[in-house]
Formats: structure tokens, C-alpha cells, sequence
């Protein structure tokens, strides 16, 4: 590669140019890449613990409808639940982490009051409801979550690409472009001096010469 350049001052500018440019990039990479990391570390922290409550609170949900079950009858709460409205409320909004567009979900439906006569139930029915309840709003939380991370976890890994191309590659091919272009020059400059000096020399001995000879 240096080969086909010139070793040249502007070529050497321009080169290390190039240089810094590269440099300052990874830079950068590198630290979008440790603040991405920060990013999804966390959320995988929160993911797992909205995971835990969706297993503890739909335990509960299970066991209060288990109980509605036996104390209402399974016709009736078959009857009751036939009445609960499919879950539409809800948007999908968007935010920026890093240049990364991650999702925000608006679950409109989270003061939802029950679809039944509270005089046709008991308690377990109604705590059966508040429980599944929770359990739905935990699930759109936790699909934001795991959605943000799978985004997140795609831009590191191009910003691992990028910086892994330019620590490696660009950087390293550029140092050598510009180590290259400096040596030769520096090599240019010592001949120039040499034969500078020569013929200096070269003059002052013919002076000598003539200043010898008789007038």
C-alpha cells in the first residue's frame, strides 16, 4: 500500500489526517459501545425482575381463580371472564438511546374496572381480576424491556464491527502510511543535506583554488 503513494508532505498531511479522524472515531465507538452496555445491562436487570413478579403475582392469580372456581362455580366464572374486552389500549412510542430507537409502551388500560356485577361475585373473583391485571401490565413492560435489549444488543454489536474495523485496520494502515511517508522524507532531507554539503565543499575548494593562483 505505501508503495503506490507518494511520499510527499500533503500526502503525509493528509494521511495523518486520516490518522486522527480514525483515532477520535473509535473513540467515540468505543464509547457508545460502554454506554450501550450500560444501557442493556440494566434492562436486562429489570427485565428479569418483572419476569419474577409476572411468575409470583400470576401464582396468585391462578390460585385466587382456582378459588372463585370452587366457590362460585366454573360455569359462572367461565360466564364472567367471557366479558372481559380484549386488550387493544395500548401505543407504541419511541425514544432514543445512543441513536437507537427503543419502545415505549403506553398501556391505556391500566385502571381497567371489572366487566361484572360485584353483587354476582366474591372476594376471590375480584382478586383473581386484579391479579390478571397486573400480570397484563407487567407483560407490556416486559415486552418494552426485551424489545429494547434485542435492539440495543444488535447496535453493539454493529459499533463492535465498526470500532473492531478501525482499531484494527484503518488505525494500523494509516500508522504505517504515515511512518512510511515520514521516513522517506526524512531520508529525502538527509540526502538533500549530503549533497548540499558537498557542494559546498565543492565551492570553497575551487575558491581556494583561485584565490591561489597568481594574478
Amino acid at each position: 500500500m505505501e508503495n503506490n503513494i507518494a511520499p510527499t508532505k500533503s500526502n503525509l498531511m493528509n494521511a495523518k489526517s486520516i490518522l486522527d479522524f480514525s483515532k477520535k472515531g473509535f473513540e467515540l465507538l468505543d464509547q457508545k459501545r460502554n454506554v450501550l452496555i450500560r444501557e442493556i445491562m440494566s434492562l436486562v436487570d429489570r427485565a428479569n425482575e418483572i419476569q419474577s413478579k409476572i411468575n409470583t403475582t400470576f401464582s396468585e392469580a391462578y390460585e385466587a381463580l382456582q378459588m372463585a372456581n370452587i366457590t362460585m362455580g366454573i360455569q359462572a366464572v367461565e360466564d364472567i371472564a367471557s366479558t372481559v374486552p380484549e386488550v387493544e389500549e395500548f401505543e407504541i412510542l419511541f425514544k432514543s438511546v445512543m441513536g437507537v430507537e427503543v419502545p415505549i409502551v403506553r398501556f391505556k388500560g391500566e385502571d381497567e374496572k371489572p366487566s361484572y356485577s360485584l353483587y354476582q361475585t366474591n372476594s376471590s373473583m375480584d382478586v383473581a381480576f386484579s391479579k390478571f391485571q397486573e400480570v397484563k401490565r407487567l407483560i407490556f413492560e416486559l415486552a418494552e424491556l426485551e424489545n429494547s435489549v434485542y435492539r440495543l444488543a444488535n447496535e453493539i454489536k454493529k459499533t463492535q464491527r465498526r470500532a473492531n474495523a478501525l482499531e484494527n485496520i484503518q488505525i494500523p494502515k494509516y500508522e504505517s502510511i504515515v511512518k512510511f511517508i515520514q521516513e522517506a522524507l526524512e531520508e529525502k532531507d538527509r540526502e538533500d543535506f549530503f549533497r548540499l554539503k558537498v557542494v559546498k565543499k565543492k565551492r570553497v575548494k575551487k575558491k581556494n583554488i583561485k584565490s591561489q593562483q597568481p594574478r
